[in-house]
C-alpha cells in the first residue's frame, strides 16, 4: 500500500522536493518481508549470548566426564515411551532426545543452535525456518533430518498426549524444504512463543518408530537423538542411561559443561521412607527433598556430621506456580464456586506449616508466585483495559479485592473461619441435618475423598478433614500406588487431588493445557480442575499472544487474579529454594543458572570416577 503523509518540503529545491516525495512513495516493507537469520531466538528483547559465545555462563567447560550417579524414583515404569497417556514411562527418558533448539538457564526464554546450526524468521513470527547441522545424528548413526522433524511434529500432535494436541495447536504445517532444512508455518502471527516452543520439539527418529505403534507402551529401547542413551535396565526397578561417547553434539556451545556424568541411574522405591533410609545407607548418590519434616529431622548421622553426606538449600529465582487441593469442577459437589470457597477456609495454614513443616514454608496466594507477574495488588488501569471486555463474566472481588488465601492465627482455633464457611455452604444450598450437610433440594450428603499416592501426606491432609468434619461434610483418604494414581488423574476420576501447576519465567501456549476448556473433557489434559469458563479461556489467548514482556506480565497477572477469585483450588504453600542432599563425590560450577538447579551441569571428582 502507498500512503502519502503530509510533510513540510516547500523550502527544499526541486531535487530535494522529489526525493522527499519519493520517499513516501517508496512501499513500506512488511513485518513478514523482514527476515533475520541468527544463531538463536529469544521471546521478547535481545538475546543474552552472540553468535560466537562458547558456553554458557554457569558451566565450566572443564569439568571432567565419567563417573556413575545414583538416584531414586519411586513407584514402577513400564514404558520408555514418555509422550503418550498409556503405561508408565521411567524417570530421565527426556535424556534421550535432543530438539532443534537449545534453552539458556540464565534466561527468561531464550533459545540457541542445536540439532539446529541457524534459524530464519520474520518479524512478525509467522512462519520459522531451521537449517538442520549435516553432522547431527541419531544413536544409531542416522542422519537426523528435516523429515524426522515433521515426523515429530505430527506423530507427537496425532498420536501423542493430549498436551501437544493443545500445545501445538497454532502450527498450521511443517514441511522439509530439503534434508537439511525445516519451515513451520503458524495459523497466525499473535502467537510470538511459537517460534519457541518449535525449537524445543524433541525430535524422534522416523525410521525407528514408522513400523511401530507409538500409542501402545513399550519396553523396547528406543533410537535417541540426546546425549545418553539406555545402556541397562531391570523392568520396574531400575534404569541406567549411558552418556553416549560419539555423540556429535558433545561440542556445541549449548552442551560444553554440560552432560558430564557417564552413567545415571534411577533405582526404583515403593515409598519414600524407604528411599531415604536407602539414600543414607549409601545405595544411592543424590536426592531432591520435597518434604520438610525429612528435611528438618531425617538427614542426621554419622555420614551427615562427617561430611559425607552434604545438606544443602540452593536458592532459584523460578516461578514457584501453584501447588494445592485440585477440587474436580466435573464433579457436582465443586460446581458452585461458594462452596469451593468455604472447602479452603478449613484449610489451617499457619496451623500447618508451625506443627508440620516446621515454619518452612510460605503461603501461596497466586498461581505464578515468587514472580514480578502474580497479582498482588488491585488492578492497574493498563490491567482493567485488558479486563474491561469481560467484566461482565468474571467475579467482581477481581476488580476491588486483592486475594488472599485464608489466614488463620495458627493456634488450630478458626471457628471465625469456620462460621464463614458455613454461611457460605448455606447459600450454595447445604443444610446441616442430623449433624451432616446435605443439600436441601437432594438430601444428598456432601462426600469428598481425598486421592493420594505417598503415605507422607496423609498428615498434612488429616488435620483438614477433621475441619472438614466440623462442617459437617464426610471426608475421606484414599491411598492407591502410583500406576493407580496416574490412571484416575488421566480419567478425572477423582474428586481431590494435591497437585501442582508450574510455571516458568515466560507463561505461554501450556497455560492452554492448564485452564482452557478445550482440554477440560480430554482424558489426559493437564485441566485437572475441569474448568470450562470462556472468560479464562479469552485470558489464555490473550496472555498467548503477548506481543512484549509488558503486555505478558499485564495479561498473566489478569488471567491469576480471574483464576483466583474463582476458588478453582485450594491453594498451599510454597519455597524458593532447592533443598538438595547428596554423596561428596560431585562437584559443581561456581555460577548456578538462576532458572534451573542445573545438576546436568554438575561432575564427579575426578578421585570418585577412578573408584
Amino acid at each position: 500500500m502507498l500512503t502519502l503523509k503530509p510533510r513540510t518540503c516547500s523550502s527544499l529545491r526541486k531535487l530535494s522536493i522529489w526525493l522527499c516525495l519519493s520517499s513516501f512513495l517508496t512501499p513500506a516493507p512488511l513485518l513478514a518481508d523482514v527476515v533475520t537469520s541468527s544463531h538463536g531466538i529469544a521471546i521478547h528483547g535481545d538475546l543474552k549470548y552472540p553468535a560466537n559465545f562458547k558456553h554458557f555462563d554457569y558451566v565450566n567447560p572443564d569439568a571432567p566426564k565419567g563417573g556413575k550417579a545414583i538416584q531414586s524414583a519411586l513407584g514402577t515404569f513400564d514404558s520408555f515411551n514418555n509422550f503418550i497417556v498409556k503405561g508408565t514411562p521411567a524417570d530421565g527418558l527426556g535424556l534421550l532426545y535432543d530438539s532443534l533448539l537449545g534453552k539458556a538457564q540464565d534466561e527468561p526464554f531464550s533459545l540457541y543452535g542445536l540439532v539446529a546450526e541457524s534459524l530464519e524468521v520474520p518479524a512478525d513470527r509467522s512462519w520459522i525456518i531451521f537449517n538442520i547441522r549435516p553432522e547431527a545424528k541419531f544413536s544409531d548413526g542416522h542422519s537426523i533430518t528435516a523429515e524426522d522433524v515433521v515426523f515429530s511434529l505430527e506423530t507427537l500432535r496425532s498420536k501423542g498426549a493430549p498436551f501437544y494436541k493443545a500445545y501445538y495447536a497454532d502450527i498450521e504445517s511443517v514441511e522439509a524444504l530439503n534434508p537439511h532444512r525445516v519451515k513451520f508455518n503458524f495459523r497466525n502471527n499473535l502467537n510470538r512463543e511459537l517460534a519457541l516452543i518449535v525449537g524445543e520439539i524433541a525430535i524422534l527418529p522416523k525410521h525407528f518408530w514408522q513400523d511401530r505403534d507409538f500409542q501402545k507402551p513399550s519396553l523396547d529401547i528406543p533410537v535417541a537423538s540426546g546425549s545418553y542413551t539406555i545402556d541397562s535396565f531391570d523392568a520396574g526397578r531400575s534404569i541406567t542411561y549411558k552418556l553416549s561417547p560419539d555423540y556429535w553434539g558433545k561440542d556445541l556451545p549449548v552442551n560444553i559443561g554440560r552432560h558430564n556424568i557417564k552413567f545415571l541411574t534411577y533405582d526404583y522405591y515403593r515409598d519414600n521412607t524407604v528411599a531415604m533410609e536407602a539414600f543414607k545407607a549409601g545405595e544411592y548418590d543424590f536426592r531432591q527433598e520435597n518434604s520438610s519434616k525429612r528435611w528438618a529431622t531425617s538427614y542426621t548421622g554419622s555420614a551427615v556430621d562427617s561430611g559425607k553426606i552434604i545438606v544443602k538449600e540452593l536458592g532459584h529465582e523460578n516461578p514457584t506456580g501453584m501447588q494445592a487441593f485440585v477440587l474436580n469442577t466435573r464433579r457436582p459437589q465443586f460446581e458452585d464456586p461458594r462452596v469451593r470457597q468455604a472447602l479452603a477456609l478449613a484449610f489451617d495454614f499457619e496451623w500447618t506449616n508451625r506443627n508440620i513443616f516446621y515454619n518452612a514454608y510460605t503461603r501461596t496466594h497466586s498461581f505464578f508466585s515468587n514472580s514480578e507477574m502474580a497479582a498482588t495488588s488491585l488492578p492497574t488501569e493498563k490491567e482493567i483495559e485488558i479486563l474491561e471486555p469481560i467484566r461482565d463474566q468474571i467475579p467482581t472481588e477481581v476488580f476491588t479485592q486483592i486475594y488472599r488465601a485464608p489466614e488463620t492465627s495458627g493456634n488450630g482455633r478458626i471457628y471465625t473461619e469456620l462460621r464463614q464457611a458455613k454461611r457460605l455452604l448455606q447459600q450454595a444450598g447445604w443444610i446441616f441435618k442430623q449433624g451432616k450437610l446435605v443439600h436441601k433440594e437432594t438430601g444428598e450428603p456432601l462426600k469428598i475423598e481425598m486421592l493420594l499416592y505417598s503415605p507422607a501426606f496423609e498428615r498434612v491432609v488429616a488435620p483438614f478433614i477433621r475441619n472438614l468434619e466440623r462442617l459437617g461434610i464426610h471426608s475421606s483418604i484414599r491411598l492407591v500406588d502410583v500406576s493407580q494414581y496416574i490412571s484416575r488423574l488421566r480419567k478425572y476420576d477423582f474428586d481431590v487431588v494435591v497437585s501442582g501447576f508450574g510455571q516458568s519465567s515466560s507463561p505461554g501456549n501450556e497455560q492452554r493445557d492448564y485452564w482452557h476448556s478445550s482440554g477440560a473433557d480430554v482424558e489426559g489434559s493437564r485441566n485437572l480442575i475441569g474448568i470450562k469458563n470462556p472468560a479464562v479461556d479469552y485470558l489464555v489467548d490473550q496472555l498467548i499472544q503477548s506481543p512484549d514482556r509488558e503486555q505478558l506480565v499485564l495479561r498473566t497477572r489478569a488471567l491469576d487474579r480471574v483464576l483466583q477469585w474463582n476458588h478453582y483450588v485450594i491453594p498451599q504453600y510454597h519455597i524458593n529454594k532447592y533443598r538438595v542432599a547428596y554423596w561428596d563425590k560431585f562437584e559443581m560450577p561456581s555460577t548456578r543458572p538462576k532458572y534451573n538447579l542445573g545438576f546436568d551441569t554438575w561432575w564427579i571428582k575426578p578421585s570418585e570416577g577412578a573408584k
